[in-house]
This record gives structure tokens, sequence and C-alpha cells, in this order.
């Protein structure tokens, strides 16, 4: 694919965009932007999006002040703790906002192009730059009230005047599609009078214009500088709700599509190695419409897709919360054997916790109403919160469940600590199970309690599960065989270690789902070469259950060796006790 058929999707694209006299002429400054960034970066053009995308084994997602030393930069802390306890066991890292912010935890950026100086600054991420992959937020759906960007704005001064979107109040707007219980638009003062300002998710978080081929060119720039800076993996942010059209749900437009299709084919054009991930929290198609289309003159046995290559898993958490809550799997094995990409080029990011809570939207058509509100009565009485979103009717509906994973599965006062941590361990092995990437939020690594305290020190019911560790204390919760934190991260981290060893593991590796029964997960993953098969079978339950492998691919006659222990297992019927992960290659 060269560039010049890759110049012309860029030009169709801004000519649908813009119209064909704006779109040229945003063409042509686009044009001598990204020919000067591939002058200064030519190593960037012999990197494919698959060199990138086969090699990431695991990515750890974790805020840039997750873990803390006294008199030292936040970013030397997080790269010191990757190099004591994961030296070689996540290829990548995730590092959530860590630019200047007012509000949201980051996700109120007040200046796209700086560090926050409580983290470090550009030269403390060397040494993550050096041992991993990098993925950056692009927060760009807003701003932060208090930048530069929208400070201007409020004193009139272009270009910034059209950067932002102002409302009448006489609009209609009752069809948009809101995700959170907060206004819409928000009243500001500028210079030529009181305006209303569109804030999807707060007041402090104003809304960028991209109608505006201006602002498309800031943001594209912004882009290009965190590649400049090390990502090789670039997080699109509540993408879903970037371009917006009165009278519409201003949620998935076409022209969102468009923006993102652009994007990938500027990627392309100067840094086709570098990854484009979308983060939409909604039910399964919406989601997986941001893989868009594959390319037409893209062919081969990985075709290529115009949109990200990578896309969240959002249904994976509140499925995998439901299996263990009823101790039954047959909603998460449907689903799972239903599940395939667009095409083989295209990689799901399967999580089950992360900085925010676990969204149930992705749950609508999965689970009924009473099965959601059973996921709400089990968080809320294992001490969770529970957020709600606005619906265009005015009311209020369920958005997400707020509790770490660890307390979310078990009881945090009566669930006896082994138990807890094996089916801890088994929720986590379902993950690392299935094709993808595996996305592992920190907090994962050790169990982690809730923090009832963040929420009182923030007001939010997300501080719930973003406690931040003081690392002499981790180090000594590790040290401590018998807590908590310690059980997990050794048992954590030898799946880590075994799942790298082997190809079947791959994010490319084609995965099967058989069905053994609704008491067990079972994967069957093999090697994109074909070199080798791993049978991968979780047992949800508290309870032993036995189970026969006779079904197609699970036959073997010499029998089978589960790679975590060693253990040999004989052909035909297999015992599991309760919550055993088993990941099993058939002997030679």
């Amino acid at each position: 694919m060269g560039n010049s058929s890759i110049k012309d999707r860029i030009i169709n694209l801004l000519t649908a965009l813009y119209g064909e006299k704006q779109g040229l002429e945003t063409w042509s400054t686009l044009q001598e932007s990204l020919e000067s960034f591939q002058k200064k970066n030519p190593q960037l053009n012999g990197i494919t999006p698959l060199d990138t995308l086969e090699n990431l084994d695991a990515l750890l997602i974790t805020y840039a002040d997750q873990i803390q030393s006294p008199g030292q930069p936040h970013l030397q802390t997080l790269a010191d703790f990757l190099q004591d306890y994961l030296t070689e066991l996540t290829s990548a890292v995730h590092l959530l906002p860590f630019f200047p912010f007012s509000s949201d935890d980051g996700f109120s950026v007040i200046d796209y192009k700086a560090v926050n100086p409580a983290v470090g600054d550009w030269e403390d991420l060397d040494p993550l730059r050096n041992c991993c992959k990098l993925m950056f937020d692009a927060v760009i759906n807003h701003i932060s009230s208090q930048s530069s960007w929208f400070q201007k704005y409020l004193r009139g001064e272009d270009p910034y005047t059209e950067y932002f979107l102002s409302v009448g109040l006489e609009e209609d707007l009752s069809l948009v599609v809101r995700p959170r219980a907060k206004p819409l638009l928000s009243e500001v003062e500028t210079t030529s009078g009181f305006r209303h300002v569109w804030t999807t998710f707060s007041t402090d978080q104003i809304d960028l214009n991209y109608k505006n081929p201006a602002v498309l060119l800031e943001i594209i720039d912004i882009l290009l500088f965190y590649i400049q800076q090390g990502a090789l993996i670039i997080r699109l942010d509540a993408i879903a709700y970037m371009w917006k059209e009165i009278g519409t749900s201003c949620i998935h437009l076409p022209q969102t599509h468009q923006v993102i299709k652009l994007m990938r084919a500027v990627l392309d054009y100067v840094a086709p190695g570098v990854l484009l991930i979308t983060e939409t929290n909604v039910p399964h198609q919406e989601n997986i419409s941001y893989f868009g289309n594959q390319l037409s003159d893209s062919g081969g046995k990985y075709p290529l897709g115009d949109e990200a290559q990578m896309v969240y898993q959002f249904p994976l958490a509140p499925l995998v919360l439901h299996t263990f809550r009823t101790e039954n799997a047959q909603v998460l094995n449907n689903w799972a054997s239903s599940i395939e990409t667009p095409f083989s080029s295209a990689a799901f990011l399967n999580f089950i916790a992360s900085h925010d809570g676990i969204g149930v939207r992705p749950a609508e058509g999965l689970l009924s109403t009473e099965e959601i509100q059973g996921l709400v009565n089990q968080v809320i009485d294992h001490g969770g919160e529970v957020s709600y979103k606005t619906n265009p009717d005015g009311s209020k509906s369920v958005y997400e469940l707020n509790i770490t994973l660890y307390d979310a599965l078990s009881h945090p006062q009566n669930d006896p600590l082994d138990l807890g941590v094996k089916r801890f361990l088994a929720s986590q092995a379902i993950m690392l199970s299935l094709s993808g990437v595996p996305g592992i939020y920190i907090h994962s690594l050790f169990g982690s309690p809730n923090s009832h305290e963040s929420v009182k020190k923030t007001g939010r019911a997300r501080s719930i599960n973003r406690e931040k560790f003081q690392f002499d204390a981790l180090k000594n919760a590790l040290k401590d065989k018998s807590s908590r934190a310690s059980l997990v991260f050794s048992a954590y981290t030898h799946y880590l270690k075994i799942r790298k060893e082997h190809p079947a593991f791959k994010p490319l590796a084609p995965q099967l789902i058989p069905d053994l029964g609704n008491r067990v997960f079972a994967v069957l993953r093999t090697a994109v070469d074909e070199s080798e098969t791993v049978l991968c079978l979780i047992n949800v339950t508290s309870k032993p259950v036995e189970i026969s492998l006779d079904g197609e691919g699970l036959n073997s006659t010499s029998g089978w060796i589960d790679l975590l222990t060693g253990d040999e297992y004989s052909p035909g019927k297999m015992n599991l006790g309760p919550y055993q992960v088993l990941w099993l290659k058939e002997s030679e």
C-alpha cells in the first residue's frame, strides 16, 4: 500500500468532511506537516501494524503516579517497579493521562504537550521507553476549561473562537445520548457575553468543534507529537461523541468514523506501525464498528482495516462478573463463541478491570434486566458504588459499577482468603486465555481491596479503584507470602511467564470455544503457524467439576500436560477443583 493511495484516502476524507475547497486547503496544510514529520522520523516507515500488534503479549494499564517513592519522580518509580518485578512479562504499558489536568483524574487536560510536573517530565519517560511499548491517551473529545485554548475562547481571541461549540438554549437536544447524569450545556462568560458551550462529560471538560478543520489539524499535530515522544499505541478516549449534529444522537455519527479513518490514514502515511485503539463503552455491535472496513488495496493473510486496529472488549467485564456470581458460564460461553474480529489483522483488548468502573451498557442484549440488577446488588453488598447516566427521556439508568474487581467477585468480609484468591485468579485466567491482547489494570496484579478513603477524599465513585501505592509498603506486602497481594501477584506473574513462552497465546492466534458444560469456561488456542495448540480450562464454580474431553480438537491419545504446573493428565475424563485453571498441551 503506497503513499499515493494513502494520500488519496486522506484527501477523500477531508473533502467528505469539509467540502472540496476547504478539504483541499486543509490537505495542503496537512501535507506540509506530514512531510516535515517524515523527514525527522524516517525510522518509523519500516514498521508495520502487524509488527507492533503481534508482539503485544500483555498491556499493563496504570497511572503515571500509581507507585510513589519520596523524592523521586513518579514516572521513574513506576519504571523501577517494572524493572524489579515485571521484567519481560509485560511488553507494553498504557500510561493513563499524565498531562497537566484540572479534574477527572487526568481526563480534563490543560496542556496536551506537557507532562504533569507532579509525575516528572518527558526525560523521565526514558526508562519506560527503553523497556516497553508505550500507549498514550489522546483525550481529544474535550479539553479542560483551564486550557489556554478555552481561556482564549473566553477572551474572544482568534482562531479559538471557533474551537468550541456554542449552542442556543432553544435548540432541541433531546436525542443526544448522555454518558453521565450532568448538564449537556454549560454557561460561560465571554468578552462577547454569556454563551452555552457543549460539555458532554462535565462543566470542566469542554467539547472540541471538529467541524472546524483547524481543530482537526491541531489534534493531528498532537498525535504526531505523541509518536515522537515514544507512543506506539494511541488510545482515542471517549471518541464516539466526537462529532455533533443537532437533531441526532451525537454518538457514532458517520463523521466521527470519517475522522478516525482520517487519523488512521495519516498514521499509515508517516508511522504505519503505530496502532490506534478506540474506547467506546457501548453495546457490542456499536463498539466493533470502530474497526472500520477492510481496505480494498490490502490483501494477503492479514488484510488491514481503515479505523482502529484494536477495540476494547467491553462486554467481557460484566459477563465475567455475572459468570462467577451465578457460577454458570453459559452466557459467557455463548457470547465468546460468537465473537470474532471483522478481519484477521484486528484484535480486541480484553480487560475486566480498569481505572473506570465496570460498564453495564455493553451487557445490554446479553444479560437480562434482572441479571444486570443482580450485578448491581452484589456490587452494593460488597461495598461498591453505582454510577448512573441520563436517558433521552430524562430518566436515569445504571451506567457503571464502581468497585475493585477482587471485591466485586468476593465479599470483603465473608469470603475466606484462599477461596477469594482462587476465584480472582480464575477470572484473570479467562481474560488471559482469550484471543487478543490482555489489558491488565495494575490493581489486578495485587487483588486490591476497595479504597473507601479515596472516595471520601475526592467525592467520586471511581476513586474506589484508584488508590495509589507507596513503593516501600508495596514491597513489604509482596514480601509477606501470606498476604493477598503476594498470593495474587506471584500466581499472576507465573501466568504471564507461561503465556509469553507459548505462541498459541499470541494476539492473532485464533480461538475455539468448546462446549464443556455450564460450569467450565474453555478456550482452545492454536498458534498462527499451527505449531502448537493449548486448551484452557477454568472451573467457574466453588465446587469440583468432572468433564469429558471428547469433542473436536479435544481428543488425545497420549494425554495432557498442564503448562502451569507440569502435572500430567490422562485422556478422557478430567476433574477440576474449585476455581481451578488448567492450560493443557497434548503430551508428546
